[in-house]
C-alpha cells in the first residue's frame, strides 16, 4: 500500500509497527507541503518486485528501507536487500537501509522525521539506526524534538507499571472502562 504525496521525492519502505507512526508523520509533513511517502509492505513472501515498482511515485529521488532486525555480518537487512534487488536498473533513486525497534524501543515521530531529514541530504547515511543512541557503532540518526503529529482531537494517555505490583491488570481494566463507557477509541 502506498501512502503519501503522488509526487513524493522521499519515500520510506517498511512493514510492521513503524508504518502507523510514519503515516502520522507523512500527514503532518504533507500539510506543510513536503513531498514524502510510505510503501507499507503487507506481504513479504513471495516478494513481488513489479508491485513494488508500480507503487513507487515516478518522482522518487531517495528511498529508506526500514527493517526491524539487525543482521551483523550480512550485506544488509532482509527487506533492504530485496528492495535493492527489485529496484536495480528499474528506478533511478538513492536507496539506503536502516533499523528501527532495536531493544524493543518504540519508534516515535522524531525518528521518522530524522529518516526523512536523512533522505533530503545529497548523500544520505546508509545502515543507520533510529530510536536508540548507538554509541558503539555511531550509526544512529540524530533525532530532534518533534511536533505533535497526532490527529486533531486525539487524547493520549500513558500508563506506567512496575511489574508485580498489579498495575498491568489495573491499567488494562482502566482502558476497558474508558472504551466501554465513552465514545473514545481505545487501544
Amino acid at each position: 500500500d502506498y501512502v503519501g504525496a503522488a509526487d513524493a521525492e522521499r519515500v520510506i519502505i517498511a512493514m510492521g509497527s513503524v508504518c502507523d507512526v510514519a503515516e502520522e508523520v507523512i500527514d503532518y509533513m504533507m500539510a506543510a507541503g513536503e513531498k514524502v511517502g510510505l510503501i507499507k509492505v503487507r506481504l513479504y513472501r513471495p516478494f513481488v518486485a513489479d508491485k513494488l515498482v508500480a507503487a513507487l511515485p515516478e518522482t522518487v529521488k531517495s528511498i529508506a528501507v526500514l527493517d526491524r532486525t539487525k543482521e551483523p555480518g550480512a550485506l544488509g537487512e532482509p527487506l533492504y536487500l530485496d528492495v535493492v534487488t527489485a529496484l536495480s536498473g528499474r528506478v533511478n533513486a538513492k536507496i539506503v537501509g536502516g533499523r528501527y525497534g532495536l531493544g524493543s524501543k518504540d519508534t516515535t515521530p522524531a525518528s521518522i522525521f530524522a529518516v526523512y531529514e536523512n533522505l533530503a541530504k545529497a548523500e544520505p547515511k546508509n545502515g543507520f539506526t533510529i530510536g536508540i543512541v548507538d554509541d558503539v557503532t555511531g550509526t544512529s540518526l540524530e533525532e530532534k524534538p518533534a511536533p505533535d503529529t497526532a490527529a486533531e482531537g486525539t487524547i493520549s494517555c500513558k500508563f506506567w507499571g512496575l511489574g508485580g505490583d498489579g498495575t498491568v491488570g489495573a491499567n488494562k481494566n482502566s482502558i476497558k472502562i474508558i472504551g466501554d463507557h465513552t465514545d473514545r477509541y481505545i487501544q
